[in-house]
């Protein structure tokens, strides 16, 4: 048994904060931040992450015509939750509403194709016959604001999308490495007599270069291997909705792939680096924008801490 998207939203913070914003800020310009991302603007979220997570699952909601009540879970994946503890799937369902049973997903990057793949096992046990599906991240939380190497790439927004059975979902796959190099971010220390204390700041860390080695790796290797799984050619794939990490990965990728570099869909110039929300918002605003229509293949990849990985193939029904 398989999965189809009845329904998508999402939902960004309005505060926007430009590259020559930052340049008051940082030692950066616009320049050396575009040309080494493509980013040019993210969205910050000034009071909180359960807000925009809530109206995301709205509007998928809405889109799909179902209300919270007829949800049997709420799968939230984040990385920069409001709470260490209740999750975030249990803060929205605070704002929303229902009883069904919600809980966070934390593969960084990765959540969102990980989340797919958890709905897919929950509805085709019986377990579940909807599911509501967020991922959302406030990024700008987690870095330091006095480094430009990483405080540059990060935003903040949330992509949803309605879960039910179906034929749509074509090949998915997910794996992890099992390793904190070379992206971790600590938690913060306690004041545990008995353990020893804590060294380090609790700020993301990431090594640039080898995230993107690994990033390109991956992409080209999990989308070659799910369009394999899936019984087509690369030529028959309409779009591909990659993790929005970094343009240059992206670009990296698409070259070593046999499918032509206009199929790779992004929006990274006006959100940055969204972590698990990146692929669902570019789908719902390509949705929206009508650049996804009924019948076409999607290609979804991610990567991220862990190291994760995660990819899948879309063949899309809804109008």
């Amino acid at each position: 048994m398989s999965i189809k998207i009845t329904g998508t939203g999402s939902c960004l913070p309005p505060l926007s904060v430009t590259n020559e914003e930052l340049s008051k800020i940082l030692d950066t310009s616009h320049e050396w931040i575009f040309s080494r991302t493509g980013i040019e603007s993210r969205h910050i979220c000034e009071n909180g992450l359960t807000p925009i997570a809530a109206e995301a699952g709205a509007e998928a909601l809405k889109d799909a015509g179902r209300t919270i009540e007829e949800i049997d879970y709420i799968l939230c994946a984040t990385v920069s939750p409001d709470y260490a503890t209740p999750s975030l799937a249990c803060m929205v369902q605070q704002e929303m509403g229902g009883t069904c049973p919600a809980l966070d997903i934390g593969a960084a990057c990765s959540g969102f194709i990980y989340g797919l793949d958890m709905a897919q096992a929950l509805i085709g046990s019986g377990k579940a016959r909807r599911i509501l599906l967020i991922a959302a991240e406030s990024m700008s939380s987690t870095v330091d604001w006095t480094k430009r190497d990483v405080s540059v790439l990060f935003g903040d927004g949330a992509g949803a999308v309605v879960l039910e059975e179906g034929e749509d979902l074509l090949a998915i796959r997910v794996g992890a490495l099992g390793q904190a190099d070379p992206l971790f971010m600590k938690r913060p220390a306690g004041n545990c007599p008995y353990a020893p204390p804590r060294t380090g700041d609790v700020y993301l860390h990431m090594d640039g270069q080898e995230v993107y080695k690994f990033a390109v790796n991956a992409m080209v290797r999990d989308i070659l291997q799910v369009i394999e799984d899936a019984g087509i050619e690369a030529e028959e794939v309409d779009h591909v909705l990659p993790h929005q990490a970094n343009l240059r990965i992206l670009d990296a990728a698409s070259k070593k792939l046999p499918i032509p570099a206009g199929k790779f869909l992004n929006n990274i110039r006006g959100t940055g680096n969204t972590s698990a929300a990146s692929i669902a918002i570019l789908l719902d605003e390509a949705r929206k924008a009508g650049t996804i229509k009924a019948g076409q293949l999607l290609v979804m990849s991610a990567f991220g801490a862990g190291l994760t990985t995660g990819a899948c193939i879309i063949k899309w029904s809804k109008d």
